[in-house]
């Protein structure tokens, strides 16, 4: 024999949210909500300005070092070099630029999608995801145009232990991971 269902009931089709099999609550409908204005000024200066930075830092760096070779900003720890990154962070995937493209603009695909449709309010969500953006870009900028080679300058190092050499592109895109990590713990106090 068939139950018949009550249709004006919570939980039924009609009368508000409906149950999965699993138990689960889910609404009818979420509305889109895209980003906000002061959300869109925020991603969209830092992408542009990050990657025109970055792309501006590399080619003056490099100029300016044809003709003085490394340079010492503070003796001990800190100079200018120029490095030429075939891989990923450390080095990783070295020698595999295609793949390296390709992750890079899904990468770039989903921080977008994150963006415009993630529906995150914080600002410092949005300022993540912009440094993100850019750090990505400016990177991929590198691997298209000048035969799958990024280039570095930063060299951090103590005596004779070196950090791998990093550009602009790379710190804004570990700024915008260590921001990510503080906004999945940072939970803004809501007005009254």
């Amino acid at each position: 024999m068939k139950r018949e269902e009550n249709n004006s009931r919570p939980g039924s089709r009609w009368g508000g949210a409906q149950r999965s099999p699993a138990g689960r609550v889910f609404s009818k409908h979420r509305p889109l909500a895209l980003p906000d204005l002061s959300a869109e000024l925020i991603f969209w200066s830092l992408v542009v300005v990050g990657i025109v930075l970055d792309l501006w830092s590399k080619r003056a760096v490099f100029d300016w070092l044809e003709h003085h070779g490394s340079v010492s900003i503070i003796d001990g720890f800190l100079r200018l070099v120029m490095a030429l990154n075939d891989g990923a962070a450390f080095g990783l995937f070295s020698g595999h630029p295609y793949w390296l493209i390709v992750v890079s603009c899904v990468a770039l695909v989903v921080i977008f999608a994150v963006f415009l449709f993630g529906g995150a309010k914080q600002k410092l969500v949005h300022v993540a995801l912009g440094l993100f953006a850019a750090g990505v870009c400016g990177n991929l900028y590198d691997r298209i145009f000048n035969d799958g080679l990024v280039r570095d300058f930063i060299d951090v190092y103590y005596r004779q232990h070196h950090w791998p050499a990093f550009n602009v592109a790379d710190s804004m895109l570990c700024i915008a991971v260590g921001l990510g990590v503080i906004s999945c713990f940072w939970v803004p106090k809501r007005s009254s």
